[in-house]
């Protein structure tokens, strides 16, 4: 097993501006354009956890709690929550600020799947993650259920099969 390593050590922060190429007909980032930022981020915060090449394999919920219009700067934030076998769990926080009104609101959250990969893109083993602050160490169990979640909606794991969400919804064993 690999030794490992800190949560801390994969946050990447990216800042993008809004152009009227990214938006819809009323003036507003596309939703594509901004989960393919969150895309980016994402990978770059498992390759740093892994030192290795990363693919996507699943995205959770995205919901679009606020519209970003045009001309405002986008900052994404994302960090490894957790690593399992080969696949990593990102966090991805995302903000919409407009400079010349000094205003900044909190747009979105998501969660983002990667699979590390060797050069022949066949999965390779990663480090785990040592979650620090209490924020990470929530965020690290709570991976362990959403990540179940996917499974079971993947149709890869047999729901009675998903021991941490019986014991959210308490079903019997």
């Amino acid at each position: 097993m690999q030794k490992a390593r800190k949560a801390q050590e994969s946050l990447t922060v990216m800042t993008e501006m809004v152009f009227p190429n990214d938006t819809n007909t009323l003036g507003n980032l596309m939703g594509g354009n901004l989960m393919r930022m969150m895309d980016i981020a994402g990978a770059i915060a498992a390759q740093k956890h892994c030192n290795r090449i990363v693919v996507t394999a699943s995205v959770d919920n995205v919901s679009f709690k606020e519209a970003i219009p045009l001309g405002s700067v986008v900052t994404l934030q994302s960090k490894v929550t957790r690593a399992f076998n080969s696949s990593l769990e990102v966090g991805i926080d995302v903000w919409a600020e407009n400079i010349p009104a000094g205003t900044k609101i909190y747009t979105n959250k998501a969660f983002m799947t990667f699979v590390a990969v060797d050069q022949t893109g066949r999965p390779i083993e990663v480090p785990p993650v040592e979650p620090e602050t209490a924020e990470e160490k929530e965020l690290y169990a709570g991976a362990l259920r959403r990540r179940q979640l996917r499974l079971v909606l993947a149709g890869r794991m047999k729901p009675e099969e998903a021991q941490e969400l019986k014991q959210i919804f308490k079903l019997d064993a």
